[in-house]
């Protein structure tokens, strides 16, 4: 991490060194190394130099009667014994947030995150889901997020699906050093997001959140949502492979998501699979579609959807090849591919055609 450019970020000023150790420990649980001022002097030196400033009560009062300019991104830090004039002291100096630790100690960590993610994004965020058993989501995320990354968009594959296994084995970096899921696990609040890229390993720049070999196959729903959000802010697009099992920890992904995909192969039994599946994500996912992938014989694709009652997104074509590919960890799309025409129009279809500025 870039220690120079988190201290550009946040200023903390105090004369308590019992405050400024709490401010501290919670700059260094967001990845932030703050530039510390102890005095009125050095603050007013820094005032307009930092995204966020946080002031200990002891500054704050002697700082508002010299009157500062306003600015945004100013927190006043106090004590669960500070009355009403911690407030009033706020107002004084223009604060945007007043914190009582340790009481609020959530909200000034979720305001250090906000100044080390910078400018947030707010990605375009799908969710991939089978139909049925061996539908090929994932495969198609995998596909989705590989061609998104390839576009120049900021992109983070999260393989959902703790009983899944492939996505890292297809892109072949299993064995690759950085976090995975069980690392994450204790995860709640706000996440910073530049932590949590810069924690994942990646391939030729597409960050990939997966599992690892331990026994751990359980998240919180709190888990959950907090690395997606974390994710969102720090991507353009962001591609995530969930389980068909229904639970609060699943749920997030979908609730959270700008589109779900449901892929269904062109047959009897699993579109009668997917018929089953489609209802209770009707009621999480805000934007449910199905991606009708060929089989023989076959349904056609306008028929998988009329059936199950949803837009179709795309059809999926045979790729005879991708399996073996996969198993061997050569998981990359060739231009004239099924997979790939099926993956280009998806990001078409969410307007990924030019990247965000950074």
């Amino acid at each position: 991490m870039d220690t120079n450019s988190s201290a550009n970020s946040v200023l903390m000023a105090t004369t308590n060194d019992a405050l400024l150790d709490d401010l501290l420990r919670l700059a260094a649980a967001a990845s932030i190394t703050p530039l510390v001022e102890p005095d009125l002097h050095g603050l007013r030196r820094n005032w307009h130099t930092c995204s966020l400033v946080v002031i200990g009560r002891d500054l704050a009062e002697p700082l508002a009667r010299l009157q500062p300019a306003q600015r945004p991104g100013v927190v006043v830090v106090g004590s669960a014994l500070d009355g009403d004039d911690l407030y009033r002291c706020a107002f004084d100096v223009g604060a945007d947030v007043v914190c009582r630790l340790p009481d609020d100690e959530t909200t000034l960590a979720g305001k250090l995150a906000d100044a080390l993610d910078g400018v947030n994004r707010k990605a375009v965020t799908l969710a991939f889901v089978g139909g049925c058993g061996g539908a090929g989501a994932t495969t198609l995320a995998a596909a989705v997020a590989v061609l998104g990354n390839r576009r120049g968009f900021r992109t983070m594959l999260i393989d959902g699906d703790p009983l899944g296994g492939g996505i890292e084995l297809a892109l072949g970096i299993e064995r690759d050093p950085g976090d995975r899921w069980p690392k994450l696990l204790n995860a709640s609040g706000r996440v910073s997001a530049a932590a949590l890229r810069s924690a994942l390993p990646s391939v030729d720049g597409l960050a990939v959140l997966s599992w690892d070999q331990s026994d751990v196959t359980v998240l919180p729903p709190d888990t959950m949502s907090s690395v997606i959000g974390a994710a969102q802010r720090s991507n353009d697009l962001v591609v995530l492979d969930l389980p068909r099992r229904a639970d609060p920890t699943v749920e997030e992904g979908f609730i959270r998501s700008t589109a779900t995909l449901l892929v269904v192969p062109c047959d009897v039994r699993s579109v009668a699979a997917a018929k089953r599946l489609s209802g209770p994500l009707r009621s999480v996912a805000g934007d449910l579609r199905v991606v009708a992938r060929s089989t023989r014989p076959a349904l056609s694709p306008v028929d998988v959807s009329t059936h199950l009652s949803l837009p179709l997104a795309t059809k999926l074509g045979i790729d005879r090849t991708l399996p073996t590919a996969m198993d061997q960890g050569h998981f990359t799309p060739t231009p004239r591919s099924p997979l790939t025409r099926a993956a280009t129009t998806l990001l078409d279809l969410f307007n990924l055609t030019a990247p965000t500025a950074a």
